[in-house]
């Protein structure tokens, strides 16, 4: 780690030492007009990036798998056999010499020819086809063969015994007082020197120890055993074992009595047992002992008054005992039919042999030694018929061997156990020699454990040789795991299998070492396990290292070496968390991912540390590219740690690793900029400017540059660049650079667009319609990666807003496009305006007789038309359906398309049509001045014709989006065309009453009081002061006075207009005085009544100077709305009034009385001229 450190520090030294990136000044011209710049020479060639980009391609497809954690279902490809294991025929049992050979094989006929007991339905019982077997098994001649049976044949046969465990009895009669029984067994073997028991009635009574037998007499005491007594109890449990001899296998037979024991008691002892007592069969029971008792005086009477009584007896025959014993439940039968018994006894029965005359058991070989022997021979000869599948065999032996095996181990009296420790010991030395399935071998240790309880009774021989088994098995097991990759690769779905049973089988021999107390085979197996897999992953990786990237080699030549090597390690540990972590967790709780993932990745992050050292003096594009690869996939790694739920990735040795590659990854950035100018320039070379398929409207440059985009989107998250600041250095340039590109592409379609021919007569252009769809995908794809883009702020901001940088960009592209956009559409649409001219033209010049529909139908249909193919050329996003339709004879409008289905138009497109019909109109209104109100009834028909048309009943534009701009304008003029000279007086009143001032403190503000008079008819104005005027005299000052006036002038004829005096040097005047006005009050309620205050700044060399205005409308008066009641007049609030400049809306009404003609509308106008002279003098 010290070592480490050190490189580490060097590097930093190092990148610390290195000129930072130039970001492009904000005031560098751009280069969209000329060619790229060249960059340095290296992997990177100028050419059309077709290269480049399917080398990204390929960066990228290795991202695909590691997106996430992996998930075991992808990783398990394949079901094929797992790669073979290692054998080793030294790592057996023993082999045998020759002399050992023959004396195992004349074992073997020995048990066959001298077996005893009845055979299982699943055993061979034919002899010849025993000694047959045995013959192919040892590899004997005939002659051989038959003089080795002879030989046995000769030999003393063995003494046999029988092995009588007795278990238990269950519901047994009940013979005390209590309603117990105190139970116990007598048994022994009835020899064959006795008579037969002859057949007869069931009257006759059978032998019992007590009574005699009518077979010879009693036997001996030595021939008989006896169980303890079991108190008061009718389900009684003994567990004791007795070994007798036999004479005669076929003649004798075990027997066994079961007894209540009674004690000879006296009377006082019979009393005190009164309260045991139970139900009125116990009690007449308890007066018989109390009488048997009294007779005897309290003393002991006649043997026959004071025997135990009978509960049950069994007779079985020596030879119906199985050759593999039995555990089994016996129905007691009663000694005669008058005898009365209930219950079962449970007997664990077995034959075996005590004296052997073989050559093994002369030389003192322990039965189970003999047995290993055998089972190792038989197992060898059966695995050897099992050729085709020999690792997937799971020890099935044939009927033969299991006969012959099962024959000699009964006869060698082998306990459950020490078959189960025999078989592993057996077949897990023959597995090292020859692979078997671990299932078979889990299924002995399974066994093995079922029986563990008797490993007391173990001899110590047979305890060693386990713990050796047992050694030898994990040590096999271990040099296994060290070469994990190799013989249970993870893609395999068999050997992973084989891995979790081999697991199980280490894990299941843990069980077993407390219980060895001659000689333990294991201290700690898991912290084993755990050194065998790092000795594994170290060699793993070193042998990976010098084959992919041998330190003998340059740096340069390494690196690629190193990235697949880096590669290789990234998909190891896919494997170790998907498949082999869950694996060892669960059997061995090793966290075999964690220690994988530190090991490989402290040694990955050693190598790039080295080779960054050395490489980063080298820089050049081929060794940035390289480097830029290697550096994403050791943040694949690091994002990988960091992806499992509790991991720190800043503990990694890979922490701070981004700091040597930031040289590399700022040069490959340049290189990514130049490549996909050269992509972008070389896809709008080969475009025809059509549509690819009839699916899509866009060319396919725009598919070309789209995915670049997305592939520039996808290595950035890739990269996922650790330090924020030098992360939003690196996405600033990034996104700059994509912007761009995108506005260079978008420069290349308009010259491209621009150098072709146009069709003559052509009025939508499908080149520049296709632009348009390029730039709308466009537009999309640079969005989508921009937001891509966004890096870890070092100060976080608002979840989900962009970085301030990003933004910026991201809305400066923005206005670029939509200027682009707006360029193109007006190119598009200026294809339409002479025709657009012509049909708004012909409505403007069509006679009064014919009707208005008849008039509009020639521009309705040409737009129906044109409309009609732009939906066809252009894409539907931001699309608005509209119905077009056709004039009907009633005047309304129907939907009516081509197809029947309406059609739709982008938005933008619709917008610039909308804007240029309004034009056309205004224009063609301009150009008619004086005329009837007809021609601006039609004009007004066509306008809202216009709208139901581009407003499609909702489907199209909004009307809010249609009734705006240029449309209230045009419609203001229509209306005001239509109305008489003193309507459009009182609408300019009316307008100026509407009027809002939008600086309300630029101008200033003027507060009066007004009331009327009824007793008087008069209107009394007030105009008390004024403040924050503009400055209108080079002084800084002005010299404001106030003109009031009524108006409009035709409902006050005789009123003249009335002024202030002129305060001198102000801005905040001071008035406070009183203006009367004749009028009446009905006319103060007509429409568009007001008073206007105008304020002036008094020049007395030239023309006073407008300052601003203001109107108050007289419907709203005290004394006219309603009559004023008590109080002074001048108690009322005062009002405040904001002064400002006549708006276009007013100004209009003025045009429309500038074109007629009557003595009204001039004098009018020339009055306001005059007063406009007055405002154009302001500064």
């Amino acid at each position: 780690m010290t070592t480490l450190l050190e490189i580490k520090s060097s590097v930093l030294r190092q990148v610390q030492a290195c000129p930072t990136f130039r970001r492009r000044a904000e005031g560098e011209p751009a280069a969209t007009n000329a060619d790229p710049p060249e960059p340095a020479a290296g992997a990177w060639k100028p050419g059309d990036g077709v290269e480049f980009f399917a080398h990204m391609r390929l960066i990228l497809k290795k991202g695909e798998g590691r997106q996430g954690l992996p998930c075991p279902e992808v990783l398990l490809r394949s079901g094929s056999p797992a790669p073979a294991e290692p054998v080793d025929p030294s790592r057996g049992l023993r082999a045998l010499t020759q002399e050992e050979v023959e004396m195992l094989y004349e074992e073997a006929l020995y048990t066959v020819l001298y077996r005893a007991g009845t055979m299982g339905p699943d055993q061979v019982d034919d002899q010849e086809t025993l000694l047959g077997y045995l013959q192919q098994v040892f590899g004997t001649s005939p002659e051989e063969h038959a003089e080795a049976i002879e030989r046995v044949k000769k030999a003393k046969a063995p003494t046999y015994a029988l092995k009588v465990s007795v278990m238990r009895a269950k519901n047994l009669l009940a013979k005390d007082p209590n309603g117990f029984s105190d139970p116990y067994c007598m048994l022994g073997i009835l020899p064959a020197s006795g008579a037969p028991r002859e057949p007869g009635p069931r009257t006759e009574q059978r032998f019992s120890f007590r009574k005699g037998s009518k077979r010879g007499g009693p036997l001996p005491a030595k021939c008989i055993q006896v169980t303890e007594v079991k108190s008061s109890t009718l389900n009684p449990v003994w567990k004791e074992n007795f070994i007798f001899e036999i004479e005669d296998v076929s003649t004798d037979q075990l027997h066994l009595d079961i007894w209540d024991h009674d004690d000879d008691v006296s009377l006082v002892e019979a009393c005190r047992k009164l309260n045991e007592v139970i139900g009125l069969k116990g009690m007449s029971r308890y007066f018989k002992q109390i009488v048997k008792s009294a007779r005897a005086n309290g003393t002991a009477g006649p043997a026959e008054d004071h025997t135990d009584d009978f509960l049950g007896c069994l007779n079985i025959p020596v030879r119906e005992v199985p050759v593999a014993g039995e555990d089994r439940w016996f129905k007691l039968e009663p000694r005669s039919s008058a005898s009365r018994v209930q219950g079962d006894c449970q007997l664990v029965l077995k034959l075996i042999t005590t004296q052997r005359d073989t050559g093994m058991s002369q030389r003192g070989r322990a039965g189970f030694l003999s047995y290993m022997l055998l089972l190792s021979r038989l197992l060898q000869f059966e695995h050897r018929s099992e050729e085709p599948k020999a690792s997937c065999w799971r020890g099935e032996l044939s009927g033969p061997a299991a006969t012959i095996l099962c024959l000699h181990g009964a006869q060698n009296n082998l306990s459950a156990l020490q078959l189960a420790v025999l078989h592993w010991q057996v077949s897990s030395r023959h597995h090292q020699t020859r692979t078997l399935d671990y299932g078979y071998l889990l299924g002995l240790l399974e066994d093995m454990q079922a029986h563990w309880e008797e490993a007391s009774s173990l001899p110590q021989g047979q305890e060693e040789s386990l713990a050796d088994s047992f050694n030898a098995f994990s040590e096999f097991g271990l040099r296994l795991l060290r070469q994990l990759r190799d013989f249970f690769p993870a893609s395999n779905s068999t050997a992973v299998y084989r891995l979790e049973l081999l697991l199980k089988c280490l894990s299941k021999m843990q069980i077993f070492q407390p219980s060895f107390e001659v000689c333990s085979f294991r201290t700690e197996l898991n912290a084993d396990i755990s050194a065998a897999l790092k000795r594994g992953n170290r060699e793993w990786y070193d042998r990976l290292l010098n084959t992919k990237s041998p330190r003998e080699q340059s740096g340069a030549q390494r690196l690629a070496g190193l990235v697949e090597l880096a590669d290789a390690v990234y998909e190891d540990l896919q494997s170790c968390y998907g498949i082999y972590a869950s694996l060892f967790h669960s059997i061995t709780d090793i966290d075999f991912f964690t220690l994988t993932f530190r090991q490989l990745e402290r040694l990955v992050a050693e190598e790039a540390w080295v080779l960054t050292e050395e490489l980063s003096p080298k820089m050049t594009l081929e060794v940035a590219s390289g480097l830029f690869e290697l550096y994403v996939t050791l943040a694949d790694i690091q994002r990988f740690w960091s992806s499992i739920p509790g991991r720190d990735s800043r503990s990694l040795a890979l922490a701070g690793i981004h700091g040597p590659f930031l040289p590399a990854v700022k040069l490959w950035l340049q290189v990514l900029r130049d490549q996909v100018r050269w992509r972008l320039q070389g896809a709008v070379d080969v475009d025809t400017l059509e549509p690819m398929d009839a699916s899509s409207k866009h060319s396919s440059s725009a598919a070309t540059a789209s995915l670049c985009f997305s592939h520039i989107q996808e290595l950035w998250a890739r990269l996922a660049w650790p330090d924020p600041a030098q992360a939003e250095a690196l996405g600033t340039q990034l996104s700059q650079d994509l912007c761009a590109a995108t506005l260079f592409y978008t420069e290349l379609l308009r010259k491209k667009v621009d150098a072709q021919p146009g069709a003559a007569g052509e009025a939508v252009s499908e080149p520049l319609c296709v632009v348009l769809n390029n730039v709308e995908l466009l537009r999309k794809a640079a969005g989508q990666t921009l937001r891509g883009l966004a890096w870890p702020e070092v100060t976080s901001g608002p979840e989900g807003v962009l970085p301030r940088p990003l933004l910026g960009c991201a809305q400066a592209l923005d206005e670029d496009l939509q200027q682009e956009v707006h360029t193109v559409t007006a190119h598009l649409t200026s294809k339409m305006v002479a025709d657009i001219r012509k049909y708004v033209q012909h409505i403007s010049l069509s006679p009064d007789s014919i009707q208005n529909d008849e008039a509009v139908a020639p521009l309705m249909k040409y737009l129906d038309e044109k409309l009609a193919l732009l939906n066809t050329s252009l894409v539907k996003e931001n699309l608005s359906r509209y119905s077009l339709g056709r004039l009907g004879r009633a005047g309304a409008w129907g939907p009516f398309t081509a197809t029947g289905t309406g059609t739709e138009c982008p938005c933008r497109v619709l917008e610039a049509l909308w804007e240029l019909l309004l034009q056309a109109i205004l224009r063609a209104l301009g150009a008619n001045l004086d005329v009837s109100a007809d021609f601006y009834g039609r004009f007004h028909f066509t306008l809202e014709a216009l709208v139901s048309f581009f407003h499609a009943e909702g489907q199209g534009l909004p009307l809010e989006s249609l009734k705006d701009g240029s449309y209230k304008r045009l419609e203001e003029e229509l209306r005001l065309h239509q109305c008489s000279t003193r309507e459009c007086i009182e609408q300019y009143y009316l307008d100026k009453l509407k009027q809002r001032s939008l600086e309300q403190k630029r101008f200033g503000r003027l507060s009066v009081r007004c009331h009327y008079e009824a007793a008087e008819q008069r209107l009394v104005v007030e105009v008390l002061h004024a403040a924050d005027l503009p400055p209108l005299d080079a002084n800084g000052l002005s010299d404001p006075f106030v003109i009031v006036e009524l108006g409009p002038p035709h409902l006050f004829p005789l009123v003249r207009s009335q002024r202030t005096q002129v305060k001198n040097r102000t801005l905040h005047p001071v008035y406070d005085e009183l203006f009367y006005f004749s009028v009446p009050a009905e006319a103060c309620r007509r429409r568009g009544a007001c008073v206007l205050f105008t304020v002036m700044d008094h020049d007395w060399l030239s023309t006073n100077d407008f300052a601003g205005e203001a109107a108050l409308g007289l419907g709203g008066v005290g004394g006219i709305a309603r009559p004023q009641v008590g109080g002074s007049a001048r108690a009322r609030q005062p009002v405040t009034l904001h002064l400002r400049r006549p708006r276009a809306q007013v100004k209009s009404a003025l045009r429309m009385l500038e074109g007629r003609t009557n003595k009204e509308a001039q004098e009018f106008v020339k009055r306001l001229k005059e007063l406009e002279k007055c405002m154009e003098a302001d500064p």
